[in-house]
């Protein structure tokens, strides 16, 4: 106790009523030596608030001390540890977002298929992984004499290739474009055709429209190594064309192909709601989407050094923005349109919202951005209404219209709000050329348009022909009784929730556990 007393002289009880943030009944007790119990108790938090920051203090004179120490080469070193390490944790963030996928899709379909939803993500994950470690990043960034401007041929099964967190962070993005597609098929359609169409997505369809946009190698990126197309080539900062759209696009062409659901509409063409099972779990899901697009958009700054920290917080700014606008608007518009405040359009307006500026979230300021994803949201709302209630295609959870619809507008509106400090500060090499409304002109507009109508039609084709000839081989959808009975039971033999319906054996089951397994 001798460092606690402030004067010679005191007491210890006076010393305790000395101490900062401290009140307390102090008692002087010779006998046991100072302070009473309680007080003791209450005294020593506060003494470890300023240890702690004297630590903390001494802590960072020692880094500043042990960095000024340091000759080129070393500092060189730790600059290259901080980005490595803040693309990786990005890149976890990204992978996270798989949760939130699961998350959310679960909980808009019905109770029957949610361990079958569950299961998509997980192969996701997995095969998503291997088929672009063997194949996807050779195709969209690897480097060879063989590469040209249309694809990567290079460094197949990562082959004389040790950049392993960029490939991490890219493998996360190739995860998250192929899990989109699941939303759109829910509820009918084979987990074997499933298994087909991810190895494709995530090892060809989507690894392609990454070499366009991205890679140096290529006919209209921004960061080209030749000369760019038109103003500063095709920006799509952290990919709302270039990941959103190619699974939103996908899953427009998987629910083409595999049809509506039984019951979806009526006899008369009379569209029929089928309510998810549980929108608190798909309000989980939102929340970890949107907390793992903080590691999309200001991960994709790839490095906080040369001018990347401020950078990425001006991108978080601007997707917080934008996921805020699109949950009002979807929310003041459900409103306005239906009468209620509904729950499933807020959450997808939000999505929309983050979709929506996820092209020009680096290049836009954050009034646009707060336009930008107001505006995501209504292009998903009446999305939604065009596919139900003109084309009668059925997208159970909105992927089309959240992903695709709200992704393409965002790469439009690159051309329309980019500012030219904002195309100064992400580095594009033509600054001069921004947002046409902004008094930028109209040929980065031009440019985004051909971009975008270049991943739209190369996924709609490839995905096409992919899901067609599934159906007309292994087959595409399951039958009607599979369909009534629940994806669960019939795909996998168990139930998501086996306390409230008749649920098959497992692998836990019966058959497993001392009950004469064949």
């Amino acid at each position: 106790m001798k460092g606690v007393f402030r004067n010679i002289g005191e007491t210890p009880a006076q010393s305790a009523g000395n101490l900062p943030g401290i009140a307390c009944r102090a008692t002087f007790r010779p006998m046991q030596g100072g302070i009473e119990e309680d007080c003791m108790k209450r005294a020593l938090p506060a003494l470890r608030r300023p240890t702690a920051l004297l630590a903390g203090g001494l802590l960072a004179l020692g880094i500043i001390s042990v960095v000024s120490a340091q000759d080129g080469d070393e500092l060189t070193d730790i600059i290259s540890a901080v980005d490595t390490a803040w693309l990786l944790i990005a890149g976890f963030l990204v992978f996270f977002m798989q949760a939130g996928f699961a998350m959310l899709t679960a909980g808009f379909v019905r109770s029957k298929e949610t361990a079958n939803i569950l299961m998509k993500n997980m192969i996701d994950a997995c095969v998503g992984g291997l088929s672009f470690w063997l194949v996807g990043w050779a195709f969209a960034y690897g480097v060879s004499d063989a590469s040209n401007a249309f694809i990567g041929l290079g460094n197949f099964a990562l082959n004389e290739f040790d950049s392993y967190a960029d490939w991490f962070f890219q493998f996360a993005f190739a995860a998250a474009a192929a899990t989109i597609v699941a939303g759109a098929l829910a509820g009918r359609t084979k987990y074997s055709a499933y298994l087909i169409y991810t190895v494709v997505v995530t090892g060809f369809i989507y690894p392609v429209v990454v070499h366009w946009g991205w890679d140096t190698n290529t006919w209209m990126g921004a960061f080209t190594d030749g000369d760019v197309w038109l103003g500063n080539g095709y920006v799509d900062f952290a990919g709302s064309g270039i990941v959103h759209t190619v699974g939103g696009i996908a899953g427009l062409m998987g629910a083409i192909a595999v049809g509506a659901r039984l019951g979806k509409y009526g006899p008369n063409g009379e569209v029929r709601a089928i309510p998810g099972h549980n929108i608190s779990i798909a309000t989980i899901g939102m929340f970890i989407l949107w907390f793992g697009w903080y590691g999309f958009n200001p991960g994709s700054t790839l490095a906080l050094s040369g001018g990347g920290a401020a950078l990425a917080a001006s991108v978080a700014v601007t997707t917080t923005l934008a996921a805020g606008a699109g949950g009002i608007t979807a929310l003041l518009w459900s409103r306005f349109r239906t009468g209620r405040y509904d729950t499933g359009l807020t959450i997808n307006g939000i999505l929309a919202g983050l979709v929506a500026i996820t092209a020009g979230t680096a290049t836009v300021d954050p009034w646009a951005a707060v336009v930008i994803g107001g505006i995501g949201a209504l292009v998903m709302y009446y999305g939604v209404q065009m596919l139900d209630g003109i084309f009668r295609i059925d997208d159970p959870v909105g992927a089309v219209s959240v992903h695709a619809f709200a992704g393409i507008w965002g790469v439009i509106a690159v051309g329309l709000f980019s500012s030219k400090a904002g195309m100064e500060a992400a580095g594009y090499v033509n600054p001069q050329h921004y947002g046409l409304l902004l008094g930028g002109g109209g040929e980065q507009l031009l440019m985004q348009l051909i971009g975008i109508a270049a991943i739209v039609g190369w996924t709609a084709v490839t995905a096409g022909i992919l899901f067609f000839a599934i159906k007309f081989t292994v087959g595409l959808r399951v039958s009607e009784e599979e369909e009534m009975r629940g994806l669960d039971l019939m795909e996998h033999g168990v139930d998501a929730y086996p306390d409230f319906g008749p649920s098959g054996s497992g692998i836990f089951g019966s058959s497993e556990i001392g009950g004469g397994g064949r």
